[in-house]
């Protein structure tokens, strides 16, 4: 029995219950933002046995210096034309009709001088430490919305559907199994026909 006088005690035999309940419902409750990166796909560590060897034709090379300026195979653009520049790279389908090489779905120029075959064609983006940031991530932007639009030229062309959109049904967790299958193989063959070889060469000082 509390002595006379004495202050109220407070019962504080739930207060760990509640504490618990509140860290519950902070938990739940709380988004934790995430940060978007870029997809790219990293060079094995081991070179390869064997040399390869790769044609200057072959090779797109878009240059970003710290002033921000864009140069595409010595070309001085604005960023908004480097995306039609690299699908005429991707698609042009230089090699002759016959060869091993020949690109029987290209649409391009077909210049000789330019890319044989979309398997062949790589863009190579190098850019300066001081390069603006943000004129960078434009320019990634407009290389993949380059290899997004021929894909989803020949999605549409096999498919009648876009290669973006199969790819984000493809991609997402509650998409049925069985229909993943069927995706997983259509996707597959409009990634071969336009291979994402973008690759980006050791940051200068210049």
């Amino acid at each position: 029995m509390p002595k006379r006088g004495a202050p109220p005690e407070v019962n504080a035999g739930s207060m760990a219950d509640i504490a618990f309940l509140l860290l519950i419902f902070f938990l739940v409750t709380t988004t934790i933002e995430t940060d978007a990166g870029l997809d790219r796909m990293l060079p094995p560590i081991e070179p390869p046995e064997t040399d390869v060897v790769i044609k200057q034709k072959n090779i797109f090379e878009v240059i970003i210096n710290k002033n921000g300026q864009l140069f595409a195979d010595e070309e001085l653009l604005e960023v908004s034309q480097l995306r039609e520049k690299a699908m005429a790279f991707l698609d042009n389908g230089g090699a002759a009709s016959g060869t091993a090489d020949y690109c029987n779905y290209c649409q391009g120029a077909r210049n000789t001088s330019s890319s044989d075959n979309p398997s062949k064609a790589i863009i190579s983006l190098k850019n300066d430490r001081e390069t603006p940031y943000g004129t960078y991530i434009t320019v990634q932007n407009e290389i993949v919305g380059a290899y997004n639009d021929l894909r989803n030229r020949e999605a549409q062309r096999l498919y009648r559907r876009d290669f973006t959109d199969m790819e984000a049904a493809y991609l997402n967790p509650e998409t049925p199994a069985s229909l993943k299958d069927d995706l997983k193989e259509k996707v597959k063959t409009i990634q071969d026909l336009f291979p994402q070889k973008f690759s980006e060469a050791e940051t200068s000082n210049n």
